[in-house]
């Protein structure tokens, strides 16, 4: 798929910030032109989460945050193409915008699926699921909000699940579903297809702010 030129995903893409100065706070209204409820998703990689669950859901407003900017500009294409309007998608560090920029309580749902594990000692400061970060999901959600996990390396969910253990603000929940996978399109996202075409586990968990 060719990308299409810059001018035409600006309307899919949130502005990044200027190098040097303070990131602004994230108005959610701005962002979208509406108040309908957000969920964010950490890591979007090309985008078929959002893509599908914004053609779902279009009364919900999605906002994807990616740190490699060549899958931010795959996924506004796809978006672009498709002319959606209710998601944007960011070339950020979530860690950043997580403890910085979106103001407590204004998030729905925040959607975490399939992170590098970074398993080296060297690597340890990339993880994105630490303790810091998931006191910072309960910071952006919204009471009853939720934050869906899903992995396929048994050792990353075992230690998510001792983080959020850890977190009395939150409480386990249904999780997200497994598809039937009756199409290329018919998964979470593209791991997700690719892992269960493998044959490899998948484990899910879902947890609710309630506190």
């Amino acid at each position: 798929m060719k990308r299409l030129p810059l001018e035409e995903l600006q309307p899919y893409s949130f502005p990044e910030a200027v190098r040097g100065e303070a990131p602004p706070p994230v108005d959610w209204q701005q962002v979208f032109g509406n108040s309908n409820p957000v969920e964010v998703e950490v890591g979007f990689g090309k985008g078929l989460f959002l893509l599908t669950a914004s053609s779902q859901h279009p009364e919900i407003n999605y906002f994807g945050i990616e740190i490699v900017r060549k899958y931010q500009l795959v996924t506004a294409t796809r978006l672009a193409l498709k002319q959606v309007r209710n998601v944007k998608v960011a070339c950020a560090d979530a860690k950043i915008m997580f403890g910085q920029q979106i103001a407590p309580g204004t998030v729905q749902a925040v959607h975490i699926y399939f992170p590098d594990p970074w398993w080296k000692k060297r690597h340890n400061k990339r993880r994105l699921f630490t303790p810091e970060f998931a006191c910072d999901c309960g910071r952006v959600l919204k009471l009853g909000g939720k934050l869906h996990l899903v992995t396929d390396v048994a050792d990353y969910f075992a230690m998510e699940q001792e983080t959020m253990q850890g977190l009395p603000s939150f409480r386990e929940c249904d999780a997200i579903p497994e598809s039937r996978g009756e199409h290329d399109f018919d998964y979470l996202t593209n791991f997700e297809r690719k892992f269960r075409k493998e044959g490899r586990p998948i484990h899910r968990v879902s947890y609710e702010k309630v506190a």
